[in-house]
C-alpha cells in the first residue's frame, strides 16, 4: 500500500504540468496582474475625464448660444421701445459715418450707427427718443442749435 501511494505521488507528479500551469490557472499565488488591473483603471479615469470635458464643452457652446439669444432680444426690445432716431448724417461709406459718430461722440451725444435694411446707407443717429412727441421737440431744437439738415427715423 505504501508503494501504491508513493506510486500514485509519482504518476501525479510527472503528469501534472510545471507551476507556470497553475499560475495560469490562478489557482496557487495572485489572483490578478496588478500592472494590468491599474493600466484598466487609469483608461476607465481617462475615458471619464474626457466625457466630462466633452460635456463640458457642449455646456460652454449651449451657455454661449443662449446669450447671444439674449442679448438680440435684449436689443430688439431696446429698439422697439426706441423707434425715433434724430439723423444728422446719412452714408454708403461706413468709414465716413464711423468718423461722424465720433465727432457727436465728443460733443456729448451717445451717437449710434443704423443699418438701413434694403439699402447699403448707414446712418448716424445723435439721439433716440421713445415718445414721437418728445423725438419731435428734441428734432426741432436739435435744428436749430446742433444741425440744421437733421431729420427723423422711425424704425418699424
Amino acid at each position: 500500500m505504501r508503494y501504491l501511494i508513493a506510486f500514485g505521488l509519482v504518476v501525479l507528479l510527472v503528469l501534472t504540468p510545471s507551476c507556470k500551469y497553475f499560475k495560469g490557472k490562478k489557482l496557487f499565488g495572485r489572483k490578478a496582474d496588478t500592472m494590468a488591473v491599474w493600466q484598466m483603471r487609469q483608461d476607465s479615469i481617462r475615458v471619464a475625464d474626457s466625457i466630462k470635458s466633452v460635456h463640458e464643452h457642449l455646456m460652454a457652446i449651449e451657455n454661449a448660444r443662449l446669450d447671444s439669444l439674449r442679448i438680440i432680444e435684449e436689443k430688439n426690445a431696446w429698439e422697439k421701445k426706441f423707434r425715433y432716431n434724430i439723423i444728422v448724417g446719412a452714408f454708403i461709406t461706413p468709414q465716413y459715418a464711423k468718423d461722424l459718430a465720433e465727432v457727436y461722440r465728443q460733443r456729448g451725444y451717445n451717437p449710434r450707427i443704423l443699418k438701413v435694411e434694403g439699402s447699403r446707407f448707414e446712418l448716424v443717429s445723435a439721439e433716440v427718443h421713445d415718445n414721437f412727441r418728445e423725438a419731435v421737440r428734441r428734432l426741432n431744437r436739435f435744428q436749430d442749435t446742433v444741425e440744421m439738415d437733421a431729420w427723423m427715423y422711425i424704425k418699424k
